[in-house]
């Protein structure tokens, strides 16, 4: 039975005001009753259960996740002293899986996506593990874009590399970071570039072989911490050694340097819920293609979106507006500098406003 390593260490700076510090977007119930992660651990229960879940978090989080995922085994959280990126975050992982099985499959996914065919979803996911249980490939899945997305990075797809429990896995090319505008038109013309949706599948010997390999640095502290499991002296060596390692994603400090890389199509409905602007696809809209959540009124105003749930509205002649008000702090921003929200987040904090952070 595979292992699944949910990570849910990230900040959500682009849902400024509602996601804080203090309960970023994967502990928010951004979409229904039930929060991001909650959603993400129910997707993957029916393939490896409760006890084959991990959560990688920082020790802030720990009494939220238990809260939200009561029925997940303590030990199974996996806390980070410190954000070190994603490299450094997966390698703690492995150090605790490889004590269970080292040769099982490891399935890394981010608390915050969406998907709405989570059968099919499944279905994939037991197909990259079938590709990657030879412990020989990393296995991606790649969404097939439908919009010229700049927020996304991307895969390019080669050839067919063979068939796996019916679903195909093609050779990747090089990943690419995220495009401006005229390269994302391009890249949605050809049919081989795909949205980098953070998934990966691979085995958990290999991680180690690769980190080894490529991130030397990050292995030799992944070694000093693994000596350190299950000794008194574990969370100080923990606290001592993981802010000395590398600040380094997994896709540039592994991905994108392996030989062997796959990608899988996930043709399961899936979203990055990673700012307001992907919030407002599921949103239900008036004629004017305006959204409110709360209560208001909008005069002359199209195209958007204010999510106000404490206080009442005006909004007159306005258009392609992110209004969001939340507890003590209010955002104004046009829709197409959306990405830029965490712009805002750092200017608040170099001006000392950490309160609202």
């Amino acid at each position: 039975m595979p292992f699944v390593v949910i990570m849910a260490g990230g900040r959500g700076e682009r849902f400024w005001p509602r996601s804080r510090m203090a309960a970023p977007k994967q502990f928010l119930n951004l979409l229904g009753d039930k929060t991001m992660l909650q959603l993400t651990v129910e997707r993957v229960e029916g393939l490896v259960g409760i006890s084959g879940t991990y959560i990688v978090a920082g020790s802030d989080f720990k009494d939220t996740i238990m809260e939200q995922v009561p029925h997940l085994p303590e030990e199974n959280i996996i806390i980070e002293p410190f954000g070190r990126d994603t490299a450094a975050a997966i390698g703690l992982a492995t150090l605790f899986l490889e004590r269970k099985d080292p040769r099982e499959v490891m399935i890394v996914l981010p608390a915050d996506h969406f998907v709405c065919d989570v059968p099919r979803f499944q279905e994939v996911l037991k197909s990259a593990v079938a590709a990657a249980w030879r412990g020989e490939e990393i296995v991606t899945l790649g969404i097939t874009p439908h919009r010229p997305e700049t927020g996304y990075g991307y895969i390019c797809e080669g050839e067919l590399y063979d068939t796996f429990a019916g679903t195909p896995a093609w050779r990747v090319l090089r990943f690419l970071e995220k495009p401006d505008y005229a390269k994302a038109v391009r890249f949605l013309s050809m049919g081989n570039y795909l949205w980098n949706s953070g998934m990966f599948i691979w085995r958990v010997d290999l991680v180690r072989q690769l980190i080894a390999k490529h991130t030397p640095q990050l292995a030799q502290g992944l070694n000093k911490i693994g000596q350190a499991i299950g000794t008194e002296q574990y969370l100080a060596v923990l606290e001592e050694v993981y802010a000395e390692l590398p600040r380094v994603s997994v896709d540039y400090g592994i991905l994108e340097k392996a030989d062997s890389v796959l990608v899988m199509r996930g043709d399961f409905g899936w979203d990055d819920i990673g700012s307001w602007t992907a919030l407002e696809r599921y949103a239900e809209k008036d004629e004017r293609g305006n959204f409110i959540e709360g209560r208001g009124v909008l005069l002359d105003t199209s195209d958007t979106f204010i999510y106000s749930p404490g206080k009442t509205v005006g909004v007159i002649g306005v258009e392609s507006l992110i209004v969001a008000n939340h507890r003590d702090s209010i955002l104004i921003c046009r829709k197409d500098r959306a990405q830029d929200i965490k712009k805002v987040v750092q200017a608040l904090k170099d001006k000392g406003l950490d309160e609202v952070l």
